[in-house]
């Protein structure tokens, strides 16, 4: 059987959790601490891991807004009494048995889809507990990502339903039609349908670009003109998998406590 590794993009889960708890004046409701614990009992008891970590986002500037400065601009900031509440949440998920890791200057993203891809070279199963698109270029038969919140798996049929395009074309797509819950604008002119269209007519966006020239209208014109632009947009969108962690999955062997 498998060996199955949950990978937690924490604050996705923790923000998620923290507003479901809030009242409509912006008060909490009940300790943010129990109320994410509680969220991640739930999680590994329907996930059922061998293995689990909770992937925080580590300090310092990450690649991307070196070579985009506007990336990620204009988030709301995590709420004061919140992040107070953090190094709490961190030792209450560390109680449940489950480790957290970050690293500096890398976002949780680029952790959790490297650790995605040693788990299924090492011929396990990774299941990644985020509701974060960005993830959804990293399904295979040993990647599944879930929303933990609607309590399904997101699949490669969700995929076509939604976004009419397959995965692993989905760093394409974003790049092409822009995302806007990171600042990345996308090539005017073209939304996200105009680009999946695109990309199922082309394949890639380096096939998008390449065929520029034969596709009409005010699409091809942007396209032509913003080429590099969606060039840069594609290294914001694409996860790296081989970032040097140092870390050992057996660190992970969750036991219920």
């Amino acid at each position: 059987m498998k060996f199955i590794v949950l990978l937690i993009d924490a604050l996705n889960l923790i923000r998620r959790v923290d507003a479901a708890r809030r009242n409509h004046a912006g008060s909490p409701a009940g300790s943010s601490v129990d109320a994410c614990a509680q969220s991640l009992t739930r999680a590994v008891n329907e996930c059922a891991p061998t293995h689990a970590v909770c992937v925080f986002e580590g300090t310092g500037t990450s690649f991307r807004t070196e070579l985009y400065p506007g990336y990620k601009a204009g988030r709301s900031p995590m709420p004061s009494d919140l992040q107070r509440d953090i190094p709490a949440i961190k030792q209450a998920f560390l109680n449940m048995g489950i480790a957290s890791v970050e690293k500096d200057c890398v976002e949780a993203d680029d952790v959790i889809a490297t650790l995605a891809s040693k788990i299924e070279a090492a011929r396990g199963c990774a299941v990644i507990l985020s509701t974060d698109k960005v993830f959804l270029q990293l399904l295979s038969d040993s990647i599944r990502v879930r929303d933990h919140f609607a309590r399904h798996y997101l699949d490669q049929a969700y995929v076509r339903d939604k976004f009419q395009v397959e995965s692993a074309q989905m760093a394409d797509l974003l790049a092409l039609a822009g995302d806007p819950t990171n600042n990345i604008p996308g090539v005017p002119s073209v939304g996200r349908k105009t680009a999946a269209r695109l990309l199922r007519d082309y394949s890639s966006l380096g096939n998008v670009l390449a065929h520029a020239p034969q596709i009409k209208g005010p699409a091809g014109k942007a396209i032509r003109e913003h080429g590099s632009d969606a060039l840069l947009f594609l290294q914001l969108t694409r996860l790296k998998k081989d970032i040097d962690l140092g870390l050992n999955l057996r660190s992970f062997r969750y036991r219920r406590t």
